[in-house]
């Protein structure tokens, strides 16, 4: 069975490890040869909780977001490119695109959509939650 590779994004203020029992959930036999990567985003200021510093991917400046909220595109860009860099250490280690999956929950989830709509090859799927 060819190796898979998901690569989990969590929520804003979360972490990777705290992520990491999400992956208990998957023991049928198609899962016996997958990679798991649970990474953790920077420390930022997030503008919607007052500027306090936690863990974010970008910044996000009020809650609810809606069409017409202020967006962080260059720290979205920049948070894409990040895990393009992740994915593309995947492909270089031999993993079929085919068989990477990108999956986030919350403000993980809207990066998941982000980086796979944006990568330059075909891959596995994505599941923003």
């Amino acid at each position: 069975m060819a190796r898979s590779f998901v690569l989990w994004l969590h929520g804003l203020g979360d972490s990777g490890p705290a992520n990491e029992p999400i992956k208990t959930l998957f023991t049928s036999p198609e899962f016996r040869n997958t990679v798991w990567s649970f990474p953790s985003a920077p420390s930022n200021p997030v503008t919607c909780n007052y500027g306090a510093v936690m863990p974010s991917w970008f910044d996000i400046h009020e809650i609810p977001v809606t069409a017409d909220s202020p967006k962080d595109e260059n720290g979205v860009l920049k948070a894409v490119q990040n895990v393009h860099a992740m994915i593309d250490k995947e492909l270089a280690v031999g993993t079929n695109p085919n068989n990477i999956f990108v999956c986030g929950f919350s403000q993980g989830g809207a990066l998941t959509l982000a980086s796979v709509l944006l990568y330059p090859r075909t891959l596995g799927g994505g599941c923003g939650l």
